[in-house]
């Protein structure tokens, strides 16, 4: 039940914007065991004004291009499980849609299921285990 907000500058292509979101949401379904239709994205774009980044903070150089993905998970996961994913992030961005493995930065944000409600006002932790199937 992970939410993923997608921060990035104005100016790519519908294209480019559907290949990083497709390849945040394969990387989580590999890696941290997210259903394949559990899928809640939404990209933020920015004026170049609006994104101040460090180019060179843990890591870099970082370019232009750069891309912040912020994940609200619903239950922890291991630290190795996260590992693998911020690597598989990097890995399938890097392939498409051609993202430099420096441009991306991603931050985890654990949660519990008290914290969601999917709709009708209700509490997740409340649902069913069913509902919360594909």
């Amino acid at each position: 039940m992970p939410y993923a907000r997608i921060s990035l500058r104005k100016g790519k292509p519908p294209q480019y914007l559907r290949a990083l979101a497709d390849g945040i949401h394969q990387a989580m379904v590999e890696c941290i065991a997210v259903p394949p239709k559990d899928r809640f994205q939404v990209i933020h774009q920015h004026e170049a004004e609006e994104m101040i980044i460090d180019p060179d903070y843990g890591g870099g150089p970082r370019s232009d291009d750069f891309v912040l993905v912020t994940l609200h998970l619903g239950r922890p996961r291991t630290k190795e499980a996260k590992a693998a994913l911020y690597a598989r992030m990097a890995e399938r961005l890097s392939a498409s849609p051609g993202l430099a493995p420096a441009d991306l930065m991603v931050v985890l944000i654990d949660g519990e299921m008290d914290n969601w409600s999917f709709s009708h006002g209700r509490q997740a932790s409340q649902l069913p285990p069913e509902a919360l199937r594909p």
